[in-house]
């Protein structure tokens, strides 16, 4: 009988064992899975990120060249404003004599 009840107490425990370690296999196979997903996701937020990035070069270049742009303008205006002065001054000197 301790023969029966022995093996009886290493079947249970044999069998104890054997869930423990389906256990362990299925808990390391849903963390790989989880594992698998994040990385999905990090390449995915990563992707949104360079696209966002290259998204606003274009408008950022776009600025910079209507900076360019006023700046000349605004250099062309003075040029202009100067010779006006010169010519309103040379009428008044005409017109004086």
């Amino acid at each position: 009988m301790a023969s029966a009840q022995s093996d009886l107490l290493e079947s249970d425990s044999l069998a104890t064992l054997e869930e423990r370690i389906r256990r362990t296999v299925e808990l390391v196979a849903a963390l790989r899975a989880e594992r698998d997903q994040a990385i999905k996701e990090r390449d995915a937020a990563i992707e949104q990120l360079d696209t966002a990035r290259n998204a606003a070069k274009a408008p950022a270049a776009e600025a910079q060249k209507l900076r360019e742009e006023l700046e000349g303008l605004r250099s062309e205006r003075k040029q202009v404003r100067t010779r006006i002065e010169k010519l309103l001054g040379q009428m008044d000197l005409l017109s004086g004599q």
